[in-house]
């Protein structure tokens, strides 16, 4: 590679906001230490998009469905063998084209769930980085399901679960959904091939940050080259070194941002209670129902993000019946902005790991109501290790009903055992900026994975 070029990082997501919207983040950190970054999505994946980000250089591969992405395909499956065939093949053009423009790649950052990925890249003679989206925790969990250590579904729902390097025992309802459940198997071998060939990848990046995982991380350290690189948050929200970096800058949903934030200026401090389930999940109509009547009965105001194809799932007459002080219902809204802002008291979320960082990384209690993949995993951190929400609890059915809804977002808003959460996620907040300030953990580990680039470019 000629030494007249400096560091030049290929960074290929998989098309999901959740998984694009952290490794963009990477990608503006590495861009600020003088890297050069093209992301590269797929094409169907653009063309879902409101908006793009200005900040990096954009370029394209193919999945094989290049109209509808995954939604064209007639399975999961077809889906993943077109896209490594395809993708292997159009990553393959995208990197000879960029070394004949003049600007060659000597580094490839992937997301796991594309581990072909891999051999492209040792073809090319190209470093490879996998970028694990999910937590250290979560993706323990996947390696021992991975290695059978792990053997799963448990016998009894209310068995312990033991994780080799975790302390905290876990029980079935703790552990990610495709791991308990027979009809997630399909996804839960994408999950565990995520680690069939790290064996010969170079580095191992996490979106989370050593102190918040120390021991899980301490253990798999022992096993791969690990090194933690978050929170993935827009630097504004953290240690406000890139002083442009207030946004993403990539969204598949057109926020109503001035329709959240004026009627937001309009609450008390801390008297919001903020709720979304973030761009993918789909609750049952009778557990809408259920989290409707259980946030009017709380007292507190409320926003609430509902997404259109969401919104018939409501009760009948209620957005009627809601007047404009007690709570507004949108489609969507700028996330950053409403958990920075002073009105916002908690956040009642899904646990999603890009929301749950989010809330960590501003300061918000949370009131987790999990619905599937790793959003059990990270409830069970928020509430039991990390102390900084509550879980609320199902019914036989699996419905959160709305007593539950309304004593637990009390608990965090208004009792006295809501203080300690608050306290706890306060401490936590100042951790997480110290993390990516200058000298933190994280920033300590891009320093080196960038030191390594400008060696070898």
């Amino acid at each position: 590679m000629s030494t007249s070029h400096k560091a030049h990082c290929l960074i290929l997501p998989y098309p999901f906001q959740g998984h694009i919207n952290p490794m963009l983040q990477f990608s503006k950190r590495l861009q600020s230490k003088h890297v050069e970054i093209t992301i590269a999505p797929t094409k169907s994946f653009l063309k879902k998009m409101k908006e793009l980000p200005t900040s990096v250089s954009i370029e394209a591969i193919s999945d094989g469905y290049d109209d509808g992405g995954i939604d064209q395909a007639k399975t999961y499956e077809a889906y993943l063998t077109r896209f490594k065939e395809v993708g292997s093949d159009t990553l393959s053009q995208l990197i000879q084209k960029l070394e004949n423009s003049g600007c060659p790649v000597n580094c490839i950052v992937y997301d796991p769930f594309l581990p072909w990925v891999v051999e492209v890249a040792k073809k090319f003679g190209l470093i490879s980085a996998a970028f694990f989206t999910q937590n250290c925790t979560v993706d323990n969990i996947y390696y021992h399901v991975h290695k059978g250590v792990i053997k799963l579904p448990p016998t009894q729902n209310d068995e312990k679960i033991l994780i080799p390097g975790f302390s905290c025992p876990i029980e079935a309802s703790d552990v990610p959904t495709f791991v308990i459940y027979p009809e997630g198997e399909r996804i839960l071998q994408v999950l565990v091939n995520q680690f069939s060939n790290l064996d010969k990848v170079d580095w191992i990046l996490i979106n989370s940050f050593y102190e918040l995982e120390k021991e899980v991380i301490d253990w798999m350290s022992k096993i791969y080259p690990i090194k933690t690189i978050g929170p993935t948050i827009p630097s504004m929200y953290l240690d406000k070194r890139l002083h442009d970096d207030k946004e993403y800058g990539l969204s598949i949903f057109k926020p109503m941002t001035n329709e959240c934030l004026n009627w937001l200026n309009h609450q008390p401090i801390s008297s919001v209670v903020y709720v979304s389930f973030g761009s993918l999940a789909k609750l049952e109509a009778e557990q809408m129902e259920e989290l409707a009547w259980g946030l009017k009965n709380s007292n507190n105001n409320f926003l609430w993000v509902v997404r259109s194809t969401e919104e018939s799932k409501l009760p009948k007459n209620f957005l009627e019946e809601l007047t404009i002080e007690k709570g507004l219902v949108v489609s969507w809204c700028p996330q950053l902005q409403v958990l920075e802002h002073e009105s916002i008291g908690c956040f009642l979320t899904h646990c999603g790991w890009n929301s749950t960082l989010e809330s960590i990384s501003m300061g918000v209690p949370m009131v987790a109501i999990p619905q599937w993949t790793d959003q059990p995993t990270n409830a069970k951190l928020v509430k039991d290790v990390w102390e900084i929400g509550v879980r609320a609890k199902q019914d036989e059915k699996g419905i959160v009903r709305r007593e539950i809804i309304e004593e637990y977002i009390k608990l965090v808003m208004e009792e006295e055992k809501g203080k300690l959460i608050r306290e706890n996620a306060k401490k936590w907040k100042e951790m997480a900026r110290n993390v990516v300030d200058e000298g933190g953990s994280s920033d300590k580990n891009i320093e080196e994975f960038v030191s390594k680039l400008v060696t070898i470019s």
